[in-house]
């Protein structure tokens, strides 16, 4: 890489995603999650004329009023929901899940995942939204302990980390900074 070079465009790449399956398949499925944020009535009936009438080729595109996480509402206007333990057979636990997924991210591999402001989580997150890095990541990352003083902290633990991006799209206050991590790391399919 050449010295003063602010950053490279990968300028072929959006022409060869706009020629890709991955990109007829996104576009035929566009619209479905905002139908279906309108209701399930009204959902369910434009997306089966979005789908069977126009398959997927409508000639209009829906989008959000908001981001993702501007959509999230303080714990205390809902009740906690009491989930089943897994049972093992059927249902499992996020860490077998993610031992499963053959997850890896070498030791000395620099944290993909940092705070911008470390007090947050507990002050803003846990107080107001019960923390909600506890539930909407699927690997078991993020994790209030208490500390030695019996206070909460947000514990990150980022080797467990499959690389889906929820906590960068889903937390409220967008604190987390979510990078690309080190080539090579995250969950290997080996089977896929």
């Amino acid at each position: 890489l050449g010295e003063g070079r602010q950053h490279d465009e990968l300028v072929s790449y959006p022409a060869a995603f706009e020629q890709s399956w991955l990109h007829e398949e996104l576009h035929v499925a566009r619209n479905f999650k905002p139908w279906m944020s309108k209701g399930l009535v009204l959902g369910t009936l434009m997306t089966g004329i979005d789908q069977i009438l126009f398959k997927g080729k409508a000639p209009w595109t829906l989008h959000h009023r908001h981001a993702d996480h501007e959509c999230l509402r303080p714990a205390s206007s809902f009740k906690p929901i009491v989930y089943p333990k897994p049972d093992g057979k059927l249902t499992f636990d996020r860490l077998s899940s993610v031992f499963i997924s053959n997850t890896n991210h070498a030791e000395d591999q620099p944290v993909h995942l940092t705070l911008k402001n470390p007090a947050i989580p507990v002050e803003v997150n846990l107080a107001k939204y019960a923390g909600p890095e506890q539930r909407y990541c699927p690997a078991g990352v993020y994790e209030f302990v208490k500390t030695d003083e019996g206070r909460d902290r947000l514990q990150i633990n980022a080797q467990n980390c499959v690389h889906c991006k929820t906590c960068d799209i889903k937390d409220p206050t967008q604190n987390i900074v979510w990078v690309t991590p080190e080539g090579g790391g995250g969950p290997n399919y080996p089977n896929m």
